[in-house]
């Protein structure tokens, strides 16, 4: 599975979020050791109580140009640093990813 997904009204997007960072933003695509892409993103809130996610749903939505009613953490809610996280959204263009990047689920 690639780090962009097609689904039934929307996408999944697998994330390595690191949050307590110096700022937030999005780093890009990267590839784990296993050799598998996801994207990166840096979340300058603590992963306390709920405010990192909180803090990458906000990120995200600005980002992409879409309500963040759109967003979805749908797994890795609680998992600690450097566990790659899921997220559904609506998008039509993510990260400039070619269309040959989104895989079919």
């Amino acid at each position: 599975m690639g780090w962009l997904t097609r689904h039934a009204g929307g996408a999944r997007v697998v994330l390595k979020v690191t949050p307590g960072a110096a700022a937030s933003r999005v780093q890009g695509v990267e590839l784990n050791g296993a050799g598998q892409a996801h994207l990166a993103v840096r979340i300058s809130a603590p992963p306390v109580a709920g405010r990192a996610n909180a803090a990458l749903i906000r990120l995200l939505a600005r980002r992409w140009g879409m309500p963040q009613r759109d967003l979805e953490l749908v797994s890795g809610a609680g998992a600690r640093h450097g566990s790659p996280d899921a997220v559904i959204a609506r998008l039509r263009a993510i990260e400039g990813g070619h269309p040959d990047d989104v895989g079919q689920t």
